[in-house]
């Protein structure tokens, strides 16, 4: 909640362009939405339960269910407040959403024909009374109560918005460039034209609610013969999960509220009542639809990746990663490297199998026509596809069948444990005759789209060590085998945990020794009460930590005795800061480390994770004097996490020039990591 509520400070952010403040307001829903699906599911079914066990945190789930909904409130209370703030501005700048009642009898026209042509042919009214049960809602569907009256009786009916059509509908032509953009809800359409599909009858009523329900499925992985198949089927239980979150307007009739819990057969604690009466105050994740406006005016400047100089020529990509390893910073380095060793292996005849890892694809991947293209041409491929990438699923299935419908080796990995390692591996027949393997390691996904938005890290390299170590764990993940060490890299569930606790624990020991002891981690998220009681002790024994979490934190920094060597520090801008990495001071000899893995106990006990060292020196270079140094300056972006769980947002102090991490990364020219 407090990293949500951080995001909603951006959309309150003046330094942003307009249209980029819609954005970040449209992912706080979102993640709103996401939040009620997952996290409040498990705490509420805890609660049904009777469960009085309490958490690390000394409350037990109804406590913390209770903290939620009135920080759910306020925040909403707030997040409606900026809509309408950014409203007026929108306005101002010539976009205008409105109500139907500032509309001009034209526009009405106009709407009246789209309503006829396009919305009212898919609408279906459903009458809830003795002969017509109530009926099923589906996750995320905004939707109407209708109440209308007629043969001396007052009638509830249910009309759903449809999904299929735009929820901002435009009023005015798109070819008038000249006049403003001007949208109205698609509820406020369908309610202005209520009586249309109730004739005869006298409409009383209508009123917007929203319901979200428990999407946190689980698949019995060890009971299903075919888990492609059982990860479809399961998916669909995401409409029927019981209802979370009932979303209301302020100004629905109590009578109404109380029949819609009881035809949710919902706990009535789970209504979410805005407050504020009308349209458009439900689901304003769909405010995303204002990004497809062509107002370069209103939006971020478009960046362009930089390409290292090693890799610009467009010459033979393995000659170059043979010769040195590369390391990739996305955005601000492109993708394109990636996507280039993937596509020359696919149509490198020396190249005699290619395998790899995917979490999260993507609807219109480039990447897996190249997977097939390489099958083509006699490599061997082989894929581990995570069918059970949360909210990924049905891309991920739909990608694993067209994989093996071209012959592609299609495995879906270990029973009980998602791959989240992002891994690749070619195997090419040198031209003397010597067999190489070219390996790609990173900390984001293989995604060309989230790798515009995401920061994330990537390893190109050839070193025989670091590929000796992803052969074994490939043959781990497609065959059989109980590899219990590797050479250099760290992998959840067999090491990582203990690998991770070593290196903490040598610092701690270091600094007991007088000799120089330093931490620097950055990550999503700090969950685990191993890794951060160990951290706990490395300070209270003179270790200096800073720590660069994203989101969840669970360390309490600044605690005299405890904590006080720990600064804490959250950035978000315009990137999704995604890096994991892992620096340890190591008596002076400095050891960097990158992965998938964030210090969660999902991470480190129940999911494939990988962590890999950069030893290359001017990689070291990159990340150590450059990189780091600039996040942790950074006083533009970054909130500073207090003793009390508040975050403070920095400030440059008077005369002090602004240090925003990302838009030097954009614009400054960063040393060459490729020397």
């Amino acid at each position: 909640m407090s990293f949500n509520e951080r995001v909603l400070e951006e959309a309150l952010d003046e330094r942003h362009p307009l249209l980029e403040r819609v954005k970040f307001l449209a992912i706080f829903f979102n993640n709103l939405d996401e939040f009620f699906m997952i996290r409040v599911s498990a705490l509420q079914l805890q609660r049904k339960a009777g469960v009085a066990e309490v958490g690390p945190d000394g409350m037990t789930s109804t406590e913390v269910l209770d903290k939620v909904a009135a920080c759910t409130e306020a925040l909403v209370v707030a997040a409606l407040r900026c809509w309408r703030l950014l409203q007026e501005t929108l306005k101002a700048r010539r976009i205008e959403v409105c109500g139907y009642e500032a509309l001009t009898n034209a526009e009405k026209e106009r709407l009246e024909r789209y309503f006829d042509d396009e919305v009212f042919p898919i609408l279906t009214p459903l009458a809830v009374d003795p002969a017509h049960p109530f009926p099923h809602i589906s996750n995320l569907t905004l939707s109407l109560v209708v109440v209308i009256a007629g043969d001396g009786k007052e009638h509830f009916a249910r009309v759903k918005v449809p999904g299929s059509l735009a929820r901002l509908v435009r009023t005015n032509p798109e070819s008038n460039r000249r006049a403003p953009a001007r949208f109205v809800f698609l509820e406020e359409v369908i309610a202005h034209h209520i009586g249309r599909l109730f004739p005869g009858y006298v409409t009383r009523g209508v009123y917007p609610f929203r319901v979200t329900r428990d999407a946190d499925i689980e698949i019995q992985e060890d009971e299903a013969e075919d888990l492609l198949a059982a990860v479809e089927t399961d998916i669909e239980k995401r409409h029927f999960g019981f209802v979370t979150r009932l979303e209301v307007n302020g100004d629905m009739p109590a009578r109404l509220r109380t029949q819609l819990v009881s035809g949710l057969e919902m706990d009535p604690r789970n209504v979410v009542a805005s407050g504020k009466s009308g349209f458009g105050t439900l689901g304003l994740n769909q405010l995303m639809e204002l990004l497809s406006l062509e107002r370069r005016d209103l939006k971020d400047a478009p960046h362009t990746p930089h390409v290292p100089d090693a890799l610009a020529s467009g010459g033979d990509i393995f000659s170059v990663i043979s010769q040195r390893d590369i390391l990739l910073q996305h955005p601000y380095d492109s993708f394109a490297p990636v996507l280039s060793l993937i596509q020359a292996g696919a149509r490198d005849e020396s190249v005699l199998a290619i395998k790899q890892t995917l979490y999260r694809v993507g609807r219109n991947s480039p990447l897996v026509p190249m997977l097939i293209e390489a099958r083509d041409v006699d490599t061997q491929v082989a894929v581990l596809v995570e069918l059970k990438a949360r909210f990924d699923e049905s891309n991920n299935i739909e990608w694993a069948r067209r994989l093996e419908d071209a012959g592609v080796h299609v495995v879906y990995g270990l029973i009980g444990l998602k791959t989240h390692a992002k891994l690749l591996l070619i195997v090419r027949k040198e031209p003397g005759g010597a067999i190489r393997r070219y390996v790609h390691l990173g900390t984001g996904n293989y995604n060309a789209s989230t790798a515009r938005l995401y920061t994330d890290f990537g390893l190109l390299t050839a070193d025989p060590d670091l590929a000796s170590d992803v052969t074994d764990l490939f043959n781990l993940l497609t065959g059989y085998s109980k590899q219990q060490t590797f050479k250099k890299i760290l992998v959840a569930p067999i090491n990582l945990r203990e690998g991770i606790r070593d290196r903490i624990v040598r610092e701690t020991e270091n600094a007991r020794a007088g000799k120089p002891a330093r931490m620097i981690f950055q990550m999503n998220a700090l969950v685990d009460q191993e890794m951060i009681r160990l951290l706990y002790a490395a300070s209270q024994a003179g270790v200096q930590i800073e720590l660069i979490i994203r989101g969840i934190c669970c360390l309490v920094p600044g605690l005299k005795g405890i904590s006080e060597n720990i600064r804490v520090v959250s950035l978000v801008g315009r990137f999704l800061e995604h890096n994991r990495l892992f620096y340890f001071e190591s008596g002076g000899a400095g050891e960097l480390l990158l992965g998938s893995a964030d210090l969660m106990e999902r991470n480190l006990n129940r999911r494939v994770e990988v962590v890999f060292p950069v030893e290359d020196a001017a990689a070291r270079a990159h990340v150590l004097e450059f990189v780091l140094p600039t996040l942790l300056s950074d006083n533009v972006n970054a909130r500073d996490l207090r003793p009390d769980g508040s975050y403070v947002r920095r400030k440059p102090e008077a005369r002090k020039r602004k240090i925003d991490a990302q838009v030097i990364f954009m614009k400054g020219r960063r040393p060459s990591v490729a020397k």
